[in-house]
């Protein structure tokens, strides 16, 4: 079966295919992708992960055509941001 993963990386957004034997979970999908370099600072085994935006456990069977997002917490909280914004432009 066909699943795809993606990420935002320090680089832009990286998407990959691959092909897998059914049945497959969640979790045994990123173990493969883990091995891609691309994927090398994804911080796989801590992330948030979610089947077509929606936060799935990584036991989660997958079905063909799937795409796993890996997700990450903003790097600054917006509320913080947006204050210190509007404080810089007084």
């Amino acid at each position: 079966m066909h699943i795809e993963i993606v990420w935002i990386g320090a680089d832009g957004p990286v998407a990959k295919g691959y092909e897998f034997e059914a049945p497959c979970t969640v979790d045994a999908a990123l173990r493969i992708a883990a091995m891609d370099a691309e994927f090398a600072l994804a911080g796989l085994g801590s992330a948030t992960v979610g089947v077509f935006g929606r936060i799935v456990a990584r036991e989660q069977a997958l079905e063909e055509g799937d795409r796993i997002e890996i997700y990450h917490g903003a790097a600054v909280d917006p509320k913080l941001a947006r204050r210190a914004r509007a404080r810089k432009s007084r």
